[in-house]
């Protein structure tokens, strides 16, 4: 994905000054002056991340609001995610208008979580839900047909990037995201246990955490007291829900996330993740199908005329 750095002419800006040295983000553009609308040297998402870790989630929340410009919440409606959306809409702040949610339809959700964002929207009417499927594909079966059944066992990092990487990328890009509130917290273990509070991916998108000190029985205590709508799946064993081919319940005692990708030495399905090197790859090689296919149909328009 481009940086979110951005030159006068609106192309991509990578230059030291910018994405080297101490530079943990530049975000955004400033028509005027040239300027990023978001800039964080290293010394200073370090102090924030020092600052925030003494606030409660609805301080952090407060503090996105008012410090963040283009800010989304990424969720697939899991707890922590839920919890940060009723939060959101009691805040009693100046603003414009609720923080729009970004949904990644894998094609693969199972159908109780399709019924959550129903019940969230329900719920939540001033909550715009913008939703992002792989691309060419409208269902599983046209997904399958154009890339091949059962891909997350044959290939699941090509399926990884489809189904999820890509689509939030491009969500991001033609949402113009600079910072989104994430779900993720320490207390889901793996890769998560030393989470940030706030941190800068690769492409230099903010990522915020605002839950990352809660514990799953703080965010269910909050679900229960607030009568936030929840997966009924919760009911029957599963405590963390993604796709149906790689979510299972939980036995007591395991991990929160001990369900997703049993038996797997996997704890993120990769938007989370360091770009790897096959990722890369992944998105070059799709970048050049849908240019070949652009100039294809470009060639039969010019016969034609």
């Amino acid at each position: 994905m481009a940086s979110r750095a951005q030159s006068p002419s609106g192309s991509s800006d990578t230059s030291p000054s910018l994405r080297d040295a101490d530079s943990g983000y530049a975000s955004g553009n400033n028509s005027e002056l040239g300027l990023p609308e978001v800039y964080f040297t290293k010394p200073h998402l370090k102090f924030l991340n020092r600052q925030l870790q003494f606030l409660e989630p609805p301080e952090i929340l407060r503090w996105c609001i008012t410090s963040l410009p283009h800010l989304y919440q990424t969720t697939a409606f899991g707890l922590t995610g839920l919890v940060q959306l009723d939060m959101l809409s009691k805040l009693n702040i100046p603003r414009p208008q609720m923080v729009d949610l970004i949904f990644i339809d894998t094609l693969h959700h199972f159908s109780e979580t399709l019924e959550l964002v129903e019940k969230v929207r329900a719920k939540y009417p001033l909550v715009n839900i913008h939703t992002f499927k792989p691309a060419g594909a409208e269902t599983a079966e046209e997904f399958a047909a154009k890339y091949g059944d059962k891909l997350w066992e044959s290939d699941e990092e090509r399926y990884d990037y489809l189904a999820k990487v890509e689509p939030a990328e491009r969500a991001y890009r033609e949402l113009q995201a600079f910072a989104v509130l994430t779900g993720r917290r320490r207390s889901q273990g793996g890769a998560r246990g030393s989470l940030d509070i706030i941190e800068v991916d690769e492409a230099g998108l903010i990522k915020i955490n605002p839950l990352a000190n809660w514990s799953f029985q703080q965010v269910q205590q909050y679900m229960k007291d607030n009568d936030v709508p929840y997966n009924a799946l919760l009911d029957q064993g599963y405590k963390s829900v993604g796709d149906w081919h790689s979510t299972q319940p939980v036995r007591e005692g395991e991990d929160e996330r001990a369900g997703r990708w049993k038996g797997k030495q996997k704890t993120e399905c990769g938007i989370h993740n360091p770009r790897s090197k096959y990722t890369q790859f992944l998105m070059d090689q799709e970048k050049k199908r849908e240019q070949e296919a652009l100039d294809e149909a470009l060639q039969k328009v010019s016969i034609q005329a």
